[in-house]
């Protein structure tokens, strides 16, 4: 366990070193698992802590979800049963369904929760936005929260190499006096690096704001903007997508991860830096209120009815697969399935070149 301090900010980071497997091992080790659904998370999750050792069993619908387990070595009737089943018989219960699922479903999770059992959230939606969820746990019960910072994807891809998944976690109830040590072990089974507290709320707060914003929304935006604007000027489509995103995901943000925003600025030419320097307080400027406004509206609880009824309405997925299948069949993504092809990796089997711009 770490204590850093960030600008008169005091936070303890825990590593994977104070919860080594034994360790996870002796705390989940009488605990059922019961992880609810098998969608990304779920999937990443639930496969993770098998490799452990600890004893899971998955809920699922019949379909494709069903199918998927199946395929990855679950075997049915034993450790992949119904939803109602596995909430039956999990000690920690992770409801890991979707945000509209999970409302669907509360009831029938609710009324198989037992005294001293633990609740487990990957995302404090539900219980924040209780009031238009319906989703209230009973008070003899642990309520718990590990969020990893990425997709179920990376969760279980982080783990098969090694590596650790950054995630936070969070208490809202604890009955039993065990949820603190509960939550924590969760978050290694399931493969986490290292992990910093938070609480429900935060959490939902930071997590819509950040998808809607730098993390998916406004990179989306952004991109199409820059890409439009350089075709509308008379360049060809594979110099705008080189430029617009080829570059920012092959070459710098990789370097911005590595050390950060100046060690990526310090590896480019004079000229790019200049440039983004005198830029980017313009940017801050433009897109700081876009953001507040975001987090705003987040923290209203106006994004949540938005996505509930979104969500609730029967003919969303196929609505959903539209707005998607419109995204693709933009001209930048187009560029995208074309030129990611030529890249050196797959052309020559090597890693390109990370010089940066200039």
């Amino acid at each position: 366990m770490k204590t850093i301090e960030i600008n008169g900010v005091r936070e303890e980071i825990i590593e994977r070193s104070d919860f080594p497997v034994e360790r996870v091992r002796a705390i989940l080790g009488s605990e059922v698992t019961a992880v609810l659904g098998y969608g990304p998370q779920g999937r990443g999750q639930s496969l993770n802590m098998r490799d452990q050792g600890l004893n899971v069993v998955v809920g699922v619908r019949a379909g494709r979800s069903q199918d998927r387990a199946l395929a990855d070595g679950w075997e049915e009737g034993e450790n992949l049963v119904s939803i109602e089943d596995a909430a039956e018989q999990g000690t920690v219960v992770q409801y890991l369904l979707s945000d509209a699922a999970q409302i669907a479903m509360w009831p029938e999770v609710r009324k198989r929760l037992r005294s001293g059992d633990a609740l487990y959230f990957s995302h404090g939606f539900g219980i924040v936005f209780r009031d238009q969820t319906g989703i209230i746990p009973p008070d003899d019960v642990d309520v718990i929260l590990v969020a990893p910072k990425g997709s179920g994807l990376t969760v279980r891809t982080h783990f098969l190499s090694g590596r650790g998944i950054n995630a936070s976690f969070a208490v809202h109830q604890d009955h039993t006096g065990r949820a603190r040590d509960r939550a924590l072990a969760t978050a290694f089974a399931i493969g986490s690096g290292h992990v910093f507290e938070t609480t429900f709320e935060h959490e939902v707060f930071s997590d819509l704001c950040g998808e809607r914003s730098v993390l998916m929304g406004l990179i989306q935006g952004a991109f199409k903007a820059q890409y439009d604007v350089l075709r509308a000027h008379g360049h060809s489509p594979s110099e705008a997508f080189n430029e617009t995103v080829e570059e920012a995901l092959q070459s710098l943000y990789p370097l911005v991860g590595e050390k950060g925003m100046d060690w990526m600025y310090a590896n480019c030419s004079t000229t790019a830096q200049r440039g983004a320097l005198d830029w980017a307080p313009r940017f801050e400027a433009v897109l700081r209120p876009v953001i507040e406004d975001c987090y705003q509206k987040v923290l209203s609880g106006e994004e949540a009815r938005i996505t509930i009824a979104a969500n609730s309405d029967p003919n969303y997925r196929s609505r959903l697969e539209s707005e998607l299948g419109a995204m693709a069949d933009q001209e930048l993504w187009q560029a995208g399935r074309v030129l990611r092809d030529f890249r050196p990796e797959r052309a020559a089997g090597e890693d390109g070149d990370r010089s940066g711009p200039g």
